[in-house]
């Protein structure tokens, strides 16, 4: 390509991120990027998706920064795709747009009694807890809800569990906003039951984050013996990945290890399927749960046979759900973007001219960080191929697409407002009382303040 290459990258998580580093990296190819991301920070679920008491994992943050000070990816947050600008206004500015959205809701479970009050999804529980500006400041605890069942075998239902069964003393330490701070403190669980509908050698956690279940003096971990089973069909999961025998090895330790008498318990339970969420007065008052057995190939049958579980709140764990996007196809069964490995695929079946995807809304909420790199660089060997059919933009000048957010009266947040904000919520957590490395801003008004200060 004769001139240079202007790309849109809709979404500034991971997936966006590691697109743009790519596209800006590729031998040969003249490109900029601008990352677009309906929130007024860079970075997605890494700050709004994962526990702030995994600093180890948000250590991807340090190689997210290093490629946002690539002087050819610029960022423009607080701009929503679809209320603020549409596609048809981005082909205006870039020669391609990539939309890397990813999965930000709850997926649904249909059982009765899911709309009871008392039941909620994780997702919420984790924008929450994390400081998303878009969620109530405060969670609904109630002071009876001493137990409390989450449904779901994978890493954000360990999350939920333990930011459950810990203290809010325990949390204080690390990056939560005040206000979570003060509603952990009126948390009263003392018993987190998490529900799997099969095995053991059929959960989705990760051996790290099941170790760091019990590094709290305050929670045991305490694995049921029932339906700690295996067949045919696990025996050979087991062999083929070496990751879930990790899991299997951690949850054997719980499962002999005796109770230290700590006055918080996550609970592990197997072969139970959630069938309905049980109400009294509009309330849930416990979980009904099928009990399951393996049939020979891995998967489970029912029984028959029904256990109520006297539980006063449920967080359902089961996977995230992608929003549409106005303007392209989408397929509400799978819920990602219609795509052959990264052209969004119309509903005619041909692909839209210069409109890719990457990441959960290309291919679901599965698979951890680091797969998103191998999905970038899926997509963009795709459009890098299709770089001379591209037409070019009208206005193809970087400066065109600033005017035009201001021509809109956006006030959109940049790369240096985001080191204003990161170094102002640093600075926070230096004066606070306990040592923090940041407390986080809440308010989507006030983080755009700083920013744009």
């Amino acid at each position: 390509m004769s001139r240079k290459l202007r790309v849109a990258v809709v979404g500034a998580g991971p997936a966006g991120v590691y697109a743009a580093d790519i596209l800006t990296k590729t031998e040969g190819l003249d490109a900029t990027v601008d990352l677009i991301d309906r929130d007024p920070t860079p970075f997605g679920l890494i700050r709004y998706g994962v526990a702030p008491d995994h600093p180890r994992i948000k250590e991807i943050i340090k190689a997210l920064k290093r490629v946002m000070s690539n002087p050819d990816i610029r960022f423009f947050g607080n701009v929503a795709f679809g209320d603020d600008v549409k596609l048809e206004d981005l082909r205006q500015f870039y020669d391609a747009i990539v939309f890397a959205t990813g999965a930000r809701r709850d997926r649904e479970l249909d059982i009765p009694g899911i709309d009871l009050d008392g039941s909620y999804g994780a997702a919420d529980f984790v924008y929450w807890y994390d400081g998303h500006p878009d969620v109530d400041r405060e969670w609904p605890f109630q002071p009876h809800a001493k137990e409390v069942a989450v449904l779901g075998v994978g890493n954000v239902g360990l999350d939920v569990s333990r930011i459950l069964a810990k203290t809010a003393d325990e949390l204080l330490v690390t990056e939560i906003p005040d206000n979570v701070y003060e509603g952990l403190k009126k948390n009263a669980t003392t018993d987190v039951h998490v529900f799997a509908r099969r095995g053991p050698a059929q959960v989705k956690f990760t051996p790290m984050e099941l170790r760091e279940l019990n590094h709290s003096p305050n929670i045991d971990v305490i694995v049921h013996p029932e339906g700690f089973e295996f067949d045919e069909g696990s025996m050979e999961a087991l062999k083929a990945a070496k990751s879930q025998k990790l899991v299997v090895d951690v949850l054997t330790k719980y499962l002999a290890a005796e109770p230290s008498g700590a006055p918080h318990r996550i609970h592990i339970h197997f072969c139970q399927n959630p069938v309905e969420i049980l109400g009294e007065d509009g309330r849930v008052a416990g979980l009904r749960t099928e009990i399951t057995e393996l049939d020979g190939t891995g998967n489970v049958r029912g029984t028959g046979e029904y256990k109520d579980w006297p539980v006063q709140a449920v967080y359902r764990a089961i996977g995230y759900y992608s929003d549409v996007l106005p303007g392209l196809p989408f397929d509400t069964a799978a819920g990602v973007v219609p795509n052959d490995g990264g052209h969004v695929i119309d509903l005619d079946g041909s692909p839209l001219q210069g409109v890719y995807v990457t990441g959960w809304i290309k291919r679901g909420p599965v698979g951890l960080i680091g797969h998103t790199k191998s999905d970038a660089a899926q997509t963009i060997g795709m459009l890098v191929e299709d770089i001379d059919a591209l037409p070019a933009p009208e206005h193809g000048e970087p400066e065109a697409f600033d005017r035009y957010l201001d021509s809109r009266g956006l006030e959109y947040t940049t790369w240096e407002g985001w080191e204003k904000l990161d170094a102002h919520e640093q600075a926070l957590g230096e004066a606070h009382s306990v040592e923090r490395e940041r407390v986080k801003v809440v308010p989507r008004d006030e983080m755009v303040r700083i920013a744009r200060s």
